[in-house]
């Protein structure tokens, strides 16, 4: 099993996946509710040499199937530059929101235009690591947040390459069972790139993307121990910064 965390201090990322013991580190590179291109990070070497992997999380206003050309078009760019900036890192992937429409009329456009991001970057030869999408937790005109459109989603962009990132608090407060997840999600996109482990703080299909500590929230632990347990693929905590030491431990003792 390769656990880890989302590293908040991005000045250090490598410094503070050792203290945790990680095996692999998420981190940001922009602020995530900003617009900004990546600069170079000014520890890309030791990132890039260090033996703990990486993935990138890209910035949350982004939203590839908007039909709003001032929020997709500048979300392809950053997108585009965000990728890059992972490759520079040695970044396993980038992981981008499934986003949403506004309304159900707008669904198949919103699916059109994640299969036009990776056909016009194809056009370019292509993004810099791989583009790995993430369910999300509300929203009645998401991209990803039922498992029937992520199929819907799948049949525009499989075939380009697109990775999966299952988020467990996304699932359950979207109102996906998390028994038997991992097979169900695998029949539809043929693989899971990676896993963000996180409880949560609402009831099932609360529609809210609040993430709680394993011990803390209203997920079964042995729920997402299962999860771990059946995935094989790299498991990434984005619980509150003072309980992940805890997080990690548990699981470590679960799961070994």
């Amino acid at each position: 099993m390769r656990l880890g965390a989302h590293v908040r201090t991005d000045s250090d990322p490598i410094g503070v996946g050792e203290k945790l013991g990680a095996d692999v580190i998420q981190m940001f590179v922009v602020d995530p509710q900003s617009w900004e291109k990546p600069k170079p990070h000014p520890l890309a070497a030791e990132i890039k040499a260090s033996p703990i992997e990486l993935v990138v999380h890209s910035s949350y206003q982004i939203n590839v199937a908007s039909l709003n050309n001032r929020l997709r078009m500048p979300s392809r760019n950053a997108v585009a530059q965000q990728a890059k900036a992972a490759a520079e890192l040695g970044a396993f992937g980038l992981v981008v929101h499934g986003g949403h429409v506004r309304s159900d009329d707008e669904m198949v456009e919103g699916i059109t235009n994640w299969r036009k991001l990776f056909q016009r970057q194809e056009d370019k030869g292509g993004f810099d690591v791989p583009i790995l999408i993430e369910n999300t937790a509300g929203g009645n005109h998401a991209m990803a947040r039922h498992f029937d459109n992520i199929a819907r989603l799948w049949d525009a962009v499989g075939d380009y390459g697109a990775g999966f990132c299952l988020d467990t608090c996304h699932a359950w407060a979207g109102g996906e069972e998390l028994l038997g997840i991992v097979g169900r999600i695998k029949a539809i996109t043929g693989r899971i790139d990676l896993v963000h482990l996180n409880s949560s703080r609402d009831a099932f299909d609360s529609g809210a993307d609040r993430h709680a500590n394993l011990a803390d929230g209203t997920i079964d632990p042995q729920l997402l121990v299962a999860v771990c347990q059946a995935v094989d693929a790299p498991i990434v905590l984005e619980t509150p910064a003072d309980g992940v030491a805890d997080d990690l431990a548990y699981l470590r003792e679960q799961v070994g």
